[in-house]
């Protein structure tokens, strides 16, 4: 994985925000000379604001803009600012930050699994769109079905959809459910990105399937 990327600091006027659900949305930036790597996340803040969020980029590496996927917390101070923010008001970005992204090693060898939970999606959006040409799959928990945010970006063949309180998606339960009842290849690395219960879980259920943890790469929201 590419490590020589510099991090900065850089003062971006806000694009647009693109809705998706009531409380969910896509805030858009032009990247301008920002360089990241598909998987990495960066520091948020508003201008005249104390605070500051990390967020994974949900946006391709070779993207026009620099797009971030956010949900609106309820009761949350930095969130539903974000969501009111309107094209030309001033953000500040510090990054790119971290390593979670696809094994270099692996890329042209295993299948990619990419188990999510809600907004964990954004760095596997970004990879997916990335690397048009990647052997990947995605397993994707949701509370409804339609919480699979821009589904349509990827390959619907490869694209599980666990809702646990509808059935409108490919499987009716929580993802941890699912996962014990599928299997995978040998030749198979995982990339968790959500909750840390849905993520130890996970890490659980894969020992218990005899993948180790050099097989298994995290990043934990919350």
């Amino acid at each position: 994985m590419k490590t020589d990327l510099q991090i900065d600091t850089s003062y971006y006027k806000v694009l647009d925000l693109r809705q998706l659900t009531e409380n969910t949305f896509i805030l858009s930036m032009p990247k301008s000379r920002f360089k990241f790597v598909a998987g990495q996340h960066i520091s948020l803040s508003i201008m005249g604001d104390y605070q500051s969020r990390e967020y994974s980029i949900y946006s391709p590496e070779e993207a026009d803009n620099l797009e971030i996927l956010v949900k609106e917390v309820e009761g949350g101070y930095f969130s539903p600012k974000l969501k009111h923010l309107k094209a030309g008001d001033m953000v500040e970005v510090h990054g790119p930050f971290g390593k979670f992204g696809l094994d270099e090693k692996k890329r042209h060898t295993h299948q990619h699994v990419f188990v999510a939970s809600g907004t964990g999606i954004a760095p596997f959006h970004s990879i997916v769109k990335s690397y048009p040409d990647l052997n990947y799959r995605i397993i994707l928990g949701v509370r409804y079905a339609g919480e699979a945010y821009e589904i349509d970006d990827y390959d619907r063949e490869r694209f599980t959809v666990c809702a646990s309180r509808d059935e409108k998606g490919d499987f009716n339960g929580r993802l941890t459910e699912y996962l014990e009842k599928v299997e995978f290849a040998k030749n198979t690395c995982f990339y968790l990105c959500g909750n840390s219960d849905m993520i130890f879980d996970a890490m659980e259920i894969l020992k218990s399937k005899g993948f180790d943890r050099e097989s298994v790469t995290v990043e934990v929201y919350f």
